[in-house]
Protein backbone atom coordinates (compact mmCIF):
# COMPACT_ATOMS: atom_id res chain seq x y z
CA UNK A 1 0.00 0.00 0.00
CA UNK A 2 1.26 3.92 -0.92
CA UNK A 3 2.32 5.89 1.95
CA UNK A 4 2.73 9.50 1.88
CA UNK A 5 6.42 9.03 1.99
CA UNK A 6 6.56 6.49 -0.79
CA UNK A 7 4.18 8.47 -2.93
CA UNK A 8 6.59 11.71 -2.42
CA UNK A 9 9.40 9.87 -3.31
CA UNK A 10 7.85 8.72 -6.52
CA UNK A 11 6.69 12.46 -7.14
CA UNK A 12 10.46 13.71 -6.77
CA UNK A 13 11.52 11.24 -8.97
CA UNK A 14 9.36 11.87 -11.94
CA UNK A 15 9.86 15.93 -11.20
CA UNK A 16 13.50 15.11 -11.96
CA UNK A 17 12.57 12.81 -14.63
CA UNK A 18 10.36 15.71 -16.00
CA UNK A 19 13.45 18.46 -15.71
CA UNK A 20 15.86 15.83 -17.51
CA UNK A 21 13.52 15.62 -20.80
CA UNK A 22 13.12 19.57 -20.58
CA UNK A 23 17.17 19.83 -20.85
CA UNK A 24 17.04 17.18 -23.35
CA UNK A 25 14.57 18.77 -25.44
CA UNK A 26 16.51 22.13 -24.92
CA UNK A 27 19.71 20.87 -26.61
CA UNK A 28 18.11 19.63 -28.68
CA UNK A 29 16.65 22.25 -30.35
CA UNK A 30 19.84 24.45 -30.27
CA UNK A 31 21.78 21.26 -31.92
CA UNK A 32 19.38 21.31 -34.94
CA UNK A 33 19.48 24.64 -35.69
CA UNK A 34 23.51 24.44 -35.75
CA UNK A 35 23.31 21.49 -37.95
CA UNK A 36 20.73 23.18 -39.91
CA UNK A 37 23.10 26.02 -40.56
CA UNK A 38 26.31 23.76 -41.13
CA UNK A 39 24.04 22.50 -44.43
CA UNK A 40 22.91 26.02 -45.50
CA UNK A 41 26.68 26.74 -45.67
CA UNK A 42 27.48 24.63 -48.15
CA UNK A 43 25.56 26.14 -50.36
CA UNK A 44 27.73 28.55 -52.16
CA UNK A 45 30.79 25.94 -51.58
CA UNK A 46 28.66 23.39 -53.43
CA UNK A 47 28.30 25.83 -56.26
CA UNK A 48 32.00 26.70 -56.26
CA UNK A 49 32.76 22.68 -56.51
CA UNK A 50 29.62 23.14 -59.78
CA UNK A 51 32.20 25.44 -61.62
CA UNK A 52 34.34 23.66 -60.95
CA UNK A 53 33.14 20.45 -62.98
CA UNK A 54 31.69 23.48 -65.32
CA UNK A 55 35.00 24.57 -66.36
CA UNK A 56 36.40 21.05 -66.77
CA UNK A 57 34.09 19.69 -68.70
CA UNK A 58 32.91 22.88 -70.74
CA UNK A 59 32.50 21.96 -74.49
CA UNK A 60 34.20 17.94 -74.34
CA UNK A 61 32.89 14.92 -73.57
CA UNK A 62 35.28 14.38 -70.88
CA UNK A 63 32.38 13.48 -68.53
CA UNK A 64 33.57 10.01 -69.43
CA UNK A 65 37.08 10.15 -68.27
CA UNK A 66 36.16 8.62 -64.72
CA UNK A 67 33.87 6.51 -63.29
CA UNK A 68 32.13 5.63 -66.79
CA UNK A 69 29.88 2.22 -67.30
CA UNK A 70 32.42 -0.42 -68.13
CA UNK A 71 30.58 -3.57 -69.31
CA UNK A 72 33.49 -5.43 -68.64
CA UNK A 73 33.66 -3.87 -65.49
CA UNK A 74 31.89 -5.65 -61.92
CA UNK A 75 29.04 -3.26 -60.71
CA UNK A 76 29.97 -3.67 -57.52
CA UNK A 77 27.75 -1.74 -54.52
CA UNK A 78 28.81 -0.14 -51.37
CA UNK A 79 26.71 1.92 -49.05
CA UNK A 80 26.86 4.65 -46.01
CA UNK A 81 24.09 4.39 -43.73
CA UNK A 82 24.09 7.62 -41.14
CA UNK A 83 22.39 6.61 -37.80
CA UNK A 84 22.57 7.30 -34.21
CA UNK A 85 24.88 6.21 -31.22
CA UNK A 86 22.29 7.30 -28.67
CA UNK A 87 18.65 6.64 -28.04
CA UNK A 88 15.00 8.03 -27.36
CA UNK A 89 14.85 9.03 -30.97
CA UNK A 90 11.97 6.98 -32.18
CA UNK A 91 12.36 4.85 -35.11
CA UNK A 92 15.09 6.80 -36.55
CA UNK A 93 17.34 3.97 -36.87
CA UNK A 94 14.40 1.37 -37.49
CA UNK A 95 13.45 3.61 -40.84
CA UNK A 96 16.47 3.66 -42.00
CA UNK A 97 17.98 0.54 -41.74
CA UNK A 98 14.49 -0.66 -43.76
CA UNK A 99 15.16 1.50 -46.68
CA UNK A 100 18.27 0.32 -46.97
CA UNK A 101 17.56 -3.63 -46.85
CA UNK A 102 14.57 -3.02 -49.85
CA UNK A 103 17.28 -1.70 -51.97
CA UNK A 104 19.63 -4.38 -51.38
CA UNK A 105 16.58 -6.57 -52.14
CA UNK A 106 17.05 -6.92 -55.67
CA UNK A 107 20.70 -8.27 -55.37
CA UNK A 108 19.67 -10.88 -52.75
CA UNK A 109 17.24 -12.10 -55.42
CA UNK A 110 19.93 -12.23 -58.21
CA UNK A 111 22.28 -14.38 -55.82
CA UNK A 112 19.45 -16.95 -55.61
CA UNK A 113 20.50 -17.83 -59.16
CA UNK A 114 22.44 -20.74 -60.50
CA UNK A 115 25.55 -21.09 -62.71
CA UNK A 116 26.76 -18.04 -64.71
CA UNK A 117 24.21 -15.63 -63.45
CA UNK A 118 25.41 -16.49 -60.02
CA UNK A 119 28.79 -15.44 -60.68
CA UNK A 120 27.94 -12.02 -61.87
CA UNK A 121 25.48 -11.99 -58.63
CA UNK A 122 28.53 -12.60 -56.37
CA UNK A 123 29.96 -9.73 -57.90
CA UNK A 124 27.30 -7.47 -56.49
CA UNK A 125 27.89 -8.39 -53.32
CA UNK A 126 27.23 -4.59 -51.00
CA UNK A 127 30.00 -3.24 -48.41
CA UNK A 128 28.35 -0.89 -45.70
CA UNK A 129 29.82 1.12 -43.25
CA UNK A 130 27.68 2.51 -40.80
CA UNK A 131 27.60 5.91 -39.13
CA UNK A 132 26.10 5.13 -35.30
CA UNK A 133 26.67 1.92 -33.40
CA UNK A 134 22.11 1.85 -33.05
CA UNK A 135 22.00 1.45 -36.65
CA UNK A 136 24.86 -1.23 -37.13
CA UNK A 137 22.67 -3.62 -34.90
CA UNK A 138 19.21 -2.87 -36.90
CA UNK A 139 21.26 -3.73 -40.05
CA UNK A 140 23.15 -7.05 -38.66
CA UNK A 141 19.18 -7.57 -38.00
CA UNK A 142 18.53 -7.42 -41.70
CA UNK A 143 21.19 -9.57 -42.92
CA UNK A 144 23.38 -6.48 -43.35
CA UNK A 145 26.27 -6.81 -41.20
CA UNK A 146 28.20 -3.48 -42.07
CA UNK A 147 32.10 -4.44 -42.89
CA UNK A 148 33.19 -0.92 -40.42
CA UNK A 149 31.30 1.25 -38.11
CA UNK A 150 31.96 5.01 -37.22
CA UNK A 151 30.65 6.93 -34.43
CA UNK A 152 28.24 9.96 -35.08
CA UNK A 153 29.84 13.20 -34.86
CA UNK A 154 28.92 14.84 -31.36
CA UNK A 155 29.69 18.63 -32.39
CA UNK A 156 29.58 20.34 -36.40
CA UNK A 157 33.28 20.64 -35.76
CA UNK A 158 33.57 17.08 -35.60
CA UNK A 159 31.77 16.59 -39.06
CA UNK A 160 34.56 17.57 -40.67
CA UNK A 161 36.94 14.65 -39.40
CA UNK A 162 34.02 12.17 -40.06
CA UNK A 163 34.03 13.19 -43.75
CA UNK A 164 37.62 12.66 -43.79
CA UNK A 165 37.88 8.98 -42.96
CA UNK A 166 34.78 8.21 -44.99
CA UNK A 167 36.48 9.79 -47.94
CA UNK A 168 39.47 7.86 -47.10
CA UNK A 169 37.31 4.70 -46.87
CA UNK A 170 35.41 5.08 -50.19
CA UNK A 171 39.32 5.48 -51.94
CA UNK A 172 40.43 2.23 -50.51
CA UNK A 173 36.95 0.52 -51.59
CA UNK A 174 37.51 1.84 -55.16
CA UNK A 175 40.88 0.37 -55.09
CA UNK A 176 41.13 -2.89 -53.16
CA UNK A 177 37.16 -3.75 -54.37
CA UNK A 178 36.61 -2.26 -57.43
CA UNK A 179 33.27 -0.59 -56.15
CA UNK A 180 31.69 1.70 -58.90
CA UNK A 181 28.22 2.21 -57.10
CA UNK A 182 28.22 4.07 -53.83
CA UNK A 183 24.76 5.28 -52.07
CA UNK A 184 24.24 7.21 -49.14
CA UNK A 185 21.55 6.40 -46.76
CA UNK A 186 20.48 9.29 -43.96
CA UNK A 187 16.83 10.61 -42.31
CA UNK A 188 16.22 13.71 -43.80
CA UNK A 189 14.02 16.67 -41.59
CA UNK A 190 10.99 17.45 -43.73
CA UNK A 191 8.63 19.42 -41.04
CA UNK A 192 8.33 20.00 -37.78
CA UNK A 193 9.86 16.77 -36.05
CA UNK A 194 9.17 14.78 -38.90
CA UNK A 195 11.76 13.15 -41.30
CA UNK A 196 11.72 10.70 -44.04
CA UNK A 197 14.68 8.39 -45.04
CA UNK A 198 16.63 9.65 -47.93
CA UNK A 199 18.88 8.08 -50.45
CA UNK A 200 22.10 9.19 -52.64
CA UNK A 201 23.66 7.84 -55.61
CA UNK A 202 26.72 9.80 -55.57
CA UNK A 203 28.94 7.48 -57.88
CA UNK A 204 28.86 7.27 -60.70
CA UNK A 205 27.74 10.51 -61.65
CA UNK A 206 24.99 10.20 -64.48
CA UNK A 207 25.67 11.07 -68.09
CA UNK A 208 23.21 13.53 -67.43
CA UNK A 209 24.74 16.05 -65.40
CA UNK A 210 27.72 15.49 -66.82
CA UNK A 211 26.29 17.04 -70.00
CA UNK A 212 24.34 19.60 -68.18
CA UNK A 213 27.82 20.25 -66.79
CA UNK A 214 29.64 20.51 -69.97
CA UNK A 215 27.23 22.32 -71.61
CA UNK A 216 26.78 25.01 -69.50
CA UNK A 217 26.55 28.59 -70.41
CA UNK A 218 29.43 30.40 -68.41
CA UNK A 219 28.07 33.37 -66.76
CA UNK A 220 30.77 35.98 -67.33
CA UNK A 221 32.92 37.35 -70.65
CA UNK A 222 36.33 35.85 -69.41
CA UNK A 223 36.31 32.63 -70.10
CA UNK A 224 38.25 30.60 -67.49
CA UNK A 225 40.91 28.16 -67.94
CA UNK A 226 43.52 25.78 -66.06
CA UNK A 227 47.12 24.18 -66.66
CA UNK A 228 46.37 21.16 -64.77
CA UNK A 229 46.09 17.57 -66.33
CA UNK A 230 42.21 17.64 -66.95
CA UNK A 231 41.58 14.22 -65.73
CA UNK A 232 43.83 14.70 -62.35
CA UNK A 233 41.66 18.00 -61.84
CA UNK A 234 38.42 16.18 -62.49
CA UNK A 235 39.47 13.83 -59.93
CA UNK A 236 40.21 16.34 -57.44
CA UNK A 237 36.78 18.15 -57.57
CA UNK A 238 34.89 14.99 -57.46
CA UNK A 239 36.66 14.36 -54.42
CA UNK A 240 35.22 17.96 -53.44
CA UNK A 241 31.82 16.84 -54.84
CA UNK A 242 32.28 13.61 -52.40
CA UNK A 243 33.07 16.09 -49.76
CA UNK A 244 30.20 18.19 -49.59
CA UNK A 245 27.67 15.53 -50.49
CA UNK A 246 29.08 13.62 -47.76
CA UNK A 247 29.28 16.19 -44.99
CA UNK A 248 25.10 17.88 -46.29
CA UNK A 249 24.30 14.08 -45.62
CA UNK A 250 25.51 13.86 -41.93
CA UNK A 251 24.80 17.19 -41.15
CA UNK A 252 20.91 16.89 -42.04
CA UNK A 253 20.70 13.54 -40.27
CA UNK A 254 22.06 14.94 -37.36
CA UNK A 255 19.22 17.80 -37.32
CA UNK A 256 17.00 14.84 -38.57
CA UNK A 257 18.05 12.89 -35.28
CA UNK A 258 17.84 16.12 -32.90
CA UNK A 259 14.24 16.65 -34.30
CA UNK A 260 13.35 12.84 -33.87
CA UNK A 261 14.42 13.29 -29.98
CA UNK A 262 12.39 16.61 -29.69
CA UNK A 263 9.42 14.33 -30.59
CA UNK A 264 9.93 11.42 -28.30
CA UNK A 265 11.00 13.77 -25.43
CA UNK A 266 7.30 15.11 -25.97
CA UNK A 267 5.57 11.92 -25.55
CA UNK A 268 7.88 11.12 -22.54
CA UNK A 269 6.93 14.82 -21.19
CA UNK A 270 3.24 13.84 -21.57
CA UNK A 271 3.46 10.42 -19.84
CA UNK A 272 5.49 12.07 -17.27
CA UNK A 273 3.11 14.51 -16.92
CA UNK A 274 0.39 12.02 -16.50
CA UNK A 275 2.06 10.56 -14.06
CA UNK A 276 2.82 13.33 -11.77
CA UNK A 277 -1.01 14.02 -12.00
CA UNK A 278 -1.80 10.45 -10.85
CA UNK A 279 0.68 10.55 -7.94
CA UNK A 280 -0.37 13.74 -6.82
CA UNK A 281 -3.83 12.89 -6.87
CA UNK A 282 -3.39 10.02 -5.00
CA UNK A 283 -1.02 12.04 -2.71
CA UNK A 284 -3.57 14.07 -1.68
CA UNK A 285 -6.68 11.56 -1.50
CA UNK A 286 -4.26 10.21 1.11
CA UNK A 287 -2.87 13.06 2.72
CA UNK A 288 -6.99 14.49 3.46
CA UNK A 289 -7.54 10.75 4.30
CA UNK A 290 -5.01 10.86 7.10
CA UNK A 291 -5.87 14.76 7.93
CA UNK A 292 -9.44 13.81 8.42
CA UNK A 293 -8.88 10.64 10.49
CA UNK A 294 -6.13 12.75 12.91
CA UNK A 295 -9.59 15.01 13.17
CA UNK A 296 -11.90 12.14 14.26
CA UNK A 297 -9.77 11.43 16.53
CA UNK A 298 -8.88 14.57 18.23
CA UNK A 299 -12.87 14.98 18.12
CA UNK A 300 -13.36 11.55 19.39
CA UNK A 301 -11.01 12.39 21.97
CA UNK A 302 -12.77 15.41 23.05
CA UNK A 303 -16.27 13.73 22.94
CA UNK A 304 -14.50 11.32 25.54
CA UNK A 305 -13.03 14.20 27.88
CA UNK A 306 -16.36 16.15 28.06
CA UNK A 307 -18.29 12.96 28.90
CA UNK A 308 -16.04 11.93 31.87
CA UNK A 309 -16.14 15.75 32.97
CA UNK A 310 -19.58 15.18 33.05
CA UNK A 311 -19.90 12.09 34.97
Amino acid sequence: MNTLEHLRTKIETATDMQSVVKTMKTLAAVSIRQYERAADALSQYNQTVEMGFQIVLRDTGHGDLLFAADPHRSTRTAAIVFGTDQGMCGQFNERIATTVSADHQPFVADESRTGSEAGQASEQTWKVLAVGTRVEGHLKEMGLAPDQTLSVPASVSEITPLVQDLLLTIQRWREQSEISRLLVFYNRRTVGAASLPNRLVLLPIGAERYRRWSHQRWQSPALPTFTMDRRRLLSCIIRQYLFVSLYRSCAESLSSENASRIAAMQVAERSIQDRLDDLTRAFNQIRQTAITEELLDVVSGFEALSGAEDS
